[in-house]
């Protein structure tokens, strides 16, 4: 058993691969969590397309001028130029025109794909790239060159984003704020594009156009389930995204599959589990807190059925007054433990607090019964009425009915109604 674990690891291919993929996937983790907190996701994936074009223009550049062929700082510096020509592109379209920012994408990075798909035929015999790889990649085939390619990028990237932190994350969650106190947010905005950008060149030939946006977006994702700070879900990025290099590469080597493909399934695999088991945003915590949750309306009527009752009420008493089984001992224990109730043998008995909450409520429903007394509502249904509608606390509902029934004392049967407090 450990020697499936261990053999790979002996393998030069595989330890390229692994370092290579390791180090793709932390920068892009990092990276990737400014593209998700902005909702870039297909900005990322745009890029990653328009990238074939810039990739063409700098092989072309490069072997027609300087006699060099698959030179990667030329198509480097091409795929830069074609991202930020992409960008430029769609801003300006949704700045001057109708369409949509997320239409504007569509169109702009389809065509620049479409441009660099057509430029590599046309110059088929200047330009030697295979597009599927280019598409698909080729992990388990890292060079050395692009060991280095991607250190420096991740160096560079990392550097900028750790000297601007508090400017991308300013930006990030509060633009308005940002360039209010002068920040050069459109500036920013570019910057973050370049940094995708060089993620995106860094890691085409590893894992592909296609799959470079999921290790820019999964692994972030999943990061974002399970934190509330930047530079944790930062850090947690970067964590699942070397976890999907390492399982994804075992998957690869066991199964005998693409490269590629087996680490972008053990990254969503990743990614549902964590979603399922989250603590605080997982599915599971969610059906746990909608399962244990008390609805207010409920809350409300133990509480002026206390209050009602007039001293210390039993629990019996209490699922008489709202009916059979509709109070469970759960809710009681959650009413004690929010300070509403107190328990107080032989029964329950209303805290300060909850005298407070109860009378509220209490007064809201007195006023609804005088209300609906006055439009000629028939007494018989003025409680159901009034016990339906008491639970409307919200935005001065209740003080408009007192100010416009002239602060009545009593309700139709001549019952007191509680004073605001």
């Amino acid at each position: 058993m450990i020697e499936l674990f261990i053999a790979p690891l002996t393998e030069t291919y595989f330890q390229k691969a692994l370092i290579g993929g390791s180090i793709v996937a932390v920068v892009a983790g990092v990276v990737g969590c400014l593209v998700v907190l902005r909702r870039m996701a297909f900005l990322g994936d745009a890029l990653s397309h328009a990238m074939i074009a810039g990739v063409a223009g700098g092989y072309l550049v490069m072997k027609m001028f300087f006699g060099l062929e698959a030179h990667a700082p030329g198509m480097l510096a091409g795929s830069l130029i074609a991202a930020v020509s992409t960008v430029a592109l769609i801003n300006f379209v949704a700045r001057i025109s109708r369409v949509k920012e997320d239409t504007a994408i569509g169109i702009m990075y389809t065509g620049i794909f479409a441009l660099g798909v057509v430029a590599v035929s046309i110059f088929r015999h200047y330009i030697h790239i295979d597009l599927m790889h280019f598409i698909m990649g080729d992990i388990l085939g890292v060079a050395a060159t692009d060991l280095w390619v991607s250190a420096f990028v991740a160096a560079v990237v990392l550097t900028i984003l750790i000297l601007f932190f508090r400017h991308f994350q300013l930006a990030t969650f509060d633009p308005v704020m940002a360039a209010s106190i002068g920040l050069p947010v459109v500036l920013l905005d570019y910057l973050l594009t370049i940094c995708v950008s060089l993620v995106v060149v860094s890691a085409v030939s590893m894992v592909g156009v296609i799959l470079v946006v999921g290790l820019l977006i999964t692994p972030s994702a999943t990061a974002y389930l399970l934190s509330d700070r930047l530079d944790k879900m930062m850090v947690l990025a970067a964590l699942f995204g070397v976890t999907s290099i390492i399982g994804g590469l075992y998957l690869c080597v066991w199964l005998d599959s693409a490269g590629g493909g087996a680490i972008m399934l053990f990254c969503t695999l990743q990614f549902l589990v964590v979603l399922m088991v989250a603590p605080k945003y997982g599915l599971l915590s969610r059906w746990l807190l909608m399962r244990n949750l008390v609805p207010q309306q409920l809350i409300e009527d133990v509480l002026t059925s206390v209050l009602r009752y007039g001293k210390p009420a039993p629990a019996e008493a209490i699922r008489e007054y709202l009916k059979p089984a509709k109070v469970m001992d759960n809710v009681l224990k959650r009413m004690v433990q929010d300070d509403l109730l107190v328990s107080s043998p032989p029964g329950y008995a209303l805290t300060d607090k909850g005298e407070k909450e109860a009378n509220r409520v209490l007064r809201a429903h007195r006023l609804w019964e005088t209300y609906l007394e006055s439009i000629g509502t028939p007494e018989k249904d003025l409680h159901p009425t009034a016990h339906k509608l008491e639970h409307l606390l919200e935005g001065g509902t209740v003080e408009y009915l007192d100010k416009k029934l002239g602060s009545p004392k009593q309700d139709p049967h001549g019952k007191i109604i509680p004073p605001e407090k």
